[in-house]
């Protein structure tokens, strides 16, 4: 038996270990190590995508521009103010973490820090 090991219920450390299953004998909650491990990684890879302001963003949402942005292949760029309809979260390395399609500029990437939700 490890010793890191307690009952993710009552986080009792009298634990034992019945064939693949592990079980708590004060609340007789019984789990599956991998299963658990499973779950505990599902919730940290969800991730908050949050605005300017601190407000989470949701896929669908509209959100607005709040500063002059540079647009490769653009000459105007991207300006303050514009609206951007019916964006996608996206987990990203670089930050640019929504998708969207702007009007007379096409698919891009955004960064949520430079957007606020309409």
């Amino acid at each position: 038996m490890s010793g890191e090991q307690k009952c993710p219920k009552c986080n009792s450390e009298n634990i034992y270990q019945d064939m693949h299953l592990w079980i708590c004998p004060e609340c007789f909650h019984e789990w599956n190590p991998s299963e658990l491990a499973k779950i505990v990684e599902e919730e940290t890879q969800t991730t908050l995508f949050l605005d300017s302001n601190g407000i989470v963003l949701n896929n669908g949402d509209t959100v607005t521009v709040i500063k002059d942005l540079k647009v490769k292949g653009s000459p105007s760029g991207l300006k303050a103010g514009t609206k951007v309809k019916n964006i996608r979260l996206v987990e990203s390395n670089d930050g640019h973490n929504i998708s969207c399609k702007i009007d007379g500029i096409g698919a891009m990437f955004l960064k949520s820090e430079f957007v606020k939700k309409a």
